[in-house]
């Protein structure tokens, strides 16, 4: 049986998927979710060999943003830092 989440219970998962291809003016929510949609997005992305990354407080920022929107300004340089940290691991393994 469930019951209610009460304020001493740890936070519900939530998880945001990025979108971005050269040309584009910045990356795009493309899916975002809670629960089980979270742990889905987040099944799916491991299934398709895409990197995983958890930061609690910029997912928090990216929930607040419309499905199929560009992330905000104020957001850019850090989802850039991320991004280029990613590329990184990327070439590396390579």
């Amino acid at each position: 049986m469930n019951r209610p989440e009460s304020p001493g219970d740890a936070p519900r998962a939530e998880a945001v998927a990025l979108a971005y291809n050269a040309g584009q003016s910045a990356p795009t929510v493309v899916a975002k979710g809670r629960g089980l949609i979270a742990a889905e997005i987040i099944s799916r992305a491991k299934e398709a060999g895409v990197f995983v990354h958890e930061s609690p407080e910029l997912v928090a920022l990216l929930m607040q943003v419309d499905l199929d929107a560009r992330i905000p300004p104020e957001l850019y340089v850090a989802v850039a830092e991320l991004l280029a940290w990613l590329y990184s691991i990327e070439a590396g393994s390579k």
